[in-house]
């Protein structure tokens, strides 16, 4: 009766009740180093929550979307994690670096939160054996495959330095490149970590040169990348460069400019160019956005959690961890996506791209 009366009261004075709201969360690095990708994850979260709002909401509920930066940064991942929790969101569309989305996801784990990550693709992610812990994208496991085929068909002869970044996903890529060329029969010549965030790469490159290198593997972020690659051109070492998803983004050819022409990086084929993500890309193109390597995916995470939610009528994380499993395929802008026991997509297919004048495109298929 209490309420009844407080509704008519809202409606006298021109109030409407709240409506309904099913929070979410969206983390990526939003400052710092990964800034070019945190913005096309958060760019592909708000057009989902806006596309899905606009058509009814979640099981008649408006999603209220929660986005937080965690910089790439494993501690502020994880006080990123305490506050969604503390805010009671339902599922999570993030983060983007692996060194950050691990220690989170335990978090997220603890205390029963559905996370899916548009673009971490180290194997430790969903390796952890976690209910609560999807991704979109494709595992370096499976990148590093086709990266080493790639070398060992073009580059078998050649003189190879693998490099990485010492971190989570460079360090484990490197790692598991090194792995596969081994077992191609590909002796790696020189190998060596540096330091995220170094600024002279000087010392690095005249001992590449010494070494008579003519290819380089780096596993590691697109701002690292691209400096390395200027600054080599600025010595006169002009070796075939080799990179992986982390560097898909226009902004590598911003810091390097002509000195990343016709160097190549493997990423899943072109996201941008599936049937199904037509509609999507309009809009964002309409927009002025560019449907960039991992907006797609992103927007793909809530995506595929709103129809397993829809399909366990409950966005209650462990039944609609259990249905993203027992259920499928979803349709999604990526296309349709099966998960495996471990939350992983079933097939991803990764390419070979090239960088030319400032672009790239596919050089190289499965």
């Amino acid at each position: 009766m209490r309420l009844a009366l407080m509704v008519a009261a809202m409606m006298a004075v021109g109030v409407a009740p709240a409506a309904a709201q099913v929070k979410i969360g969206a983390v990526g690095p939003l400052t710092g180093a990964n800034a070019a990708f945190g913005a096309q994850l958060k760019a592909g979260a708000d057009l989902a929550v806006a596309d899905i709002n606009a058509k009814g909401g979640v099981l008649g509920k408006q999603l209220d979307e929660i986005g937080l930066d965690d910089a790439c940064d494993p501690k502020q991942a994880v006080t990123d994690a305490n506050q969604l929790v503390t805010d009671g969101v339902a599922m999570v569309d993030g983060h983007y670096c692996s060194a950050a989305t691990i220690p989170a996801s335990k978090v997220y784990s603890d205390n029963a939160i559905l996370e899916i990550s548009p673009s971490s693709t180290s194997p430790k992610y969903t390796d952890q054996g976690s209910a609560f812990t999807f991704r979109t994208c494709g595992r370096d496991d499976e990148q590093a495959v086709v990266a080493a085929a790639y070398i060992d068909k073009h580059f078998h002869a050649a003189r190879i330095a693998v490099l990485d970044d010492n971190s989570t996903y460079g360090k484990g890529i490197a790692d598991l490149i090194r792995a596969n060329l081994g077992k191609d029969g590909i002796g790696v010549v020189y190998s060596a970590s540096y330091t995220a965030g170094e600024k002279d790469f000087s010392a690095l490159i005249s001992r590449m040169k010494a070494a008579g290198i003519n290819f380089v593997y780096v596993g590691g972020y697109y701002g690292d990348y691209a400096l390395l690659m200027r600054q080599a051109q600025t010595q006169a070492f002009a070796p075939q460069f080799m990179s992986e998803a982390a560097t898909a983004t226009t902004a590598t050819w911003q810091i390097a400019g002509p000195a990343a022409e016709g160097s190549l990086f493997t990423f899943t084929s072109p996201p941008a160019e599936n049937p199904a993500a037509a509609k999507v890309v309009a809009e964002l193109k309409a927009k002025g956005e560019d449907p960039g390597t991992y907006l797609l995916y992103s927007y793909a995470a809530i995506q595929v959690w709103a129809e397993a939610a829809a399909k366990a009528h409950s966005t209650q994380p462990v039944l609609v961890a259990r249905a993203l499993k027992a259920d499928g395929p979803w349709k999604s802008v990526l296309g349709p996506i099966s998960f495996d026991a471990k939350g992983d997509p079933v097939k991803i297919n990764y390419v070979v791209y090239s960088w030319h004048d400032g672009s790239y495109s596919v050089v190289s298929k499965q």
